[in-house]
């Protein structure tokens, strides 16, 4: 690295350290599933602050019309939300211009992931509260573990149910504290029997498809896991290491394959949220898939998982080049990439055989760089 690039990253850090001291901090709370009581804790915490001389004020919250949740709000001072007329209906959002201009100390604004009323100046709640961070108003808020976008895939696995609304993992990198809301399959079960989750008209529907004791174990498992990730990362930044220890980096190599490439993107992407580092995906583009040469659709795929990798926070990289072994090995070494993530090859024999050669080379290469290879199921 040069002297001038070497400033230049200084000064950025340095900008980055001002920036970080001036922004609100960001407590999430997080759990399994509906229910387990983000919400409730969320508002005794607020009852603790409040207490404690703390200017704390609630920006949005959901009960549910859960009583035990509602009555902890008596006392509590709300900011009154903002209302919306869509398609002939009076709704509600919060109302972060009211926030900001309110200054709390604290604003606890629940379920992160919704998605904003249509003509609402951000698409999405974690942008509002990003606004609010900016603002240097500290945040507690929640989410569920199945809104998170790089678990998407698994979690349709496990219910059934593809989660439309999701936040970015990199907001969840952001957060100063996330804390596990935790509860066993049982006593989760046992809080729906009772009615403290849903309606009793729902009760029974809710314990045939989401709330089947082997989907709440394995959810259970995800928000442990998400957690344990969050608290090695703050380990790895904030408790000073006696020895230098290798900073991963890691290079997710896609095809124009739709689903095999989204499949990448999505697990590098929580490899890279677990070692808490940086990560890109290398698109190398052979002249016979040219912008005038591929196909329309397959085209289109390849934007989305450019958008959906950005969304995950990754840098693209696209290379024009018939050498594909070469372009990536010279994208590993100028990135100084630890790890190279690529998918599973389905092809049949004829093409295993043409492509004996490329991945012979590659392997060849990286057998003198100290670079470790995942192939993604």
């Amino acid at each position: 690295m040069s002297d001038i690039e070497n400033k230049e990253e200084n000064v950025q850090h340095f900008l980055d350290l001002i920036r970080k001291s001036r922004q609100g901090k960001f407590k999430v709370y997080i759990g399994m599933s509906a229910g387990v009581g983000k919400t409730f804790r969320m508002l005794q915490e607020a009852h603790s602050l409040l207490r404690n001389g703390i200017d704390v004020k609630i920006g949005y919250i959901e009960t549910h019309f859960r009583k035990e949740t509602h009555d902890l709000l008596e006392g509590l001072p709300i900011v009154p939300r903002r209302k919306i007329f869509y398609k002939g209906k009076e709704l509600e959002e919060l109302d972060v211009q009211a926030v900001i201009n309110l200054r709390p100390e604290v604003v606890v604004i629940d379920e992160l992931a919704h998605t904003n009323i249509e003509g609402s100046k951000n698409e999405k709640r974690w942008q509002d509260v990003l606004e609010i961070l900016e603002a240097g108003i500290n945040v507690i808020s929640a989410v569920n573990i199945q809104h998170i976008e790089s678990l998407n895939e698994e979690i349709k696995e496990i219910t059934g149910i593809e989660v439309k609304e999701r936040i970015p993992d990199s907001i969840l990198r952001l957060a100063d504290e996330v804390v596990n809301i935790d509860l066993t399959a049982d006593e989760l079960i046992t809080r729906l029997k009772e009615g403290k989750i849903y309606t009793p008209d729902k009760v029974q529907m809710a314990l045939n498809n989401f709330f089947k004791p082997e989907q709440i174990l394995q959810l259970r498992e995800l928000a442990l896991k998400e957690v344990a990730s969050q608290v090695e990362r703050k380990v790895e930044t904030e408790i000073p290491k006696s020895t230098a220890i290798r900073h991963e980096k890691f290079l997710a190599c896609i095809s124009s394959n739709e689903k095999t490439a989204r499949n990448v993107i999505r697990k590098t992407a929580r490899l890279a949220s677990y070692y808490n580092s940086k990560w890109f995906v290398l698109y190398v583009q052979t002249p016979r898939e040219s912008s005038d040469k591929i196909a329309l659709d397959k085209q289109r795929h390849l934007i989305n998982n450019f958008k959906l990798a950005t969304q995950l926070g990754a840098e693209i990289i696209r290379v024009e080049n018939n050498n594909i072994s070469k372009s990536i090995m010279e994208v590993a070494e100028q990135r100084q990439i630890t790890t190279l993530c690529i998918g599973k090859p389905h092809l049949n024999l004829f093409n295993v055989i043409l492509s004996t050669n490329i991945f012979n080379e590659l392997l060849k290469k990286l057998s003198f760089a100290d670079i470790d290879v995942v192939i993604l199921s």
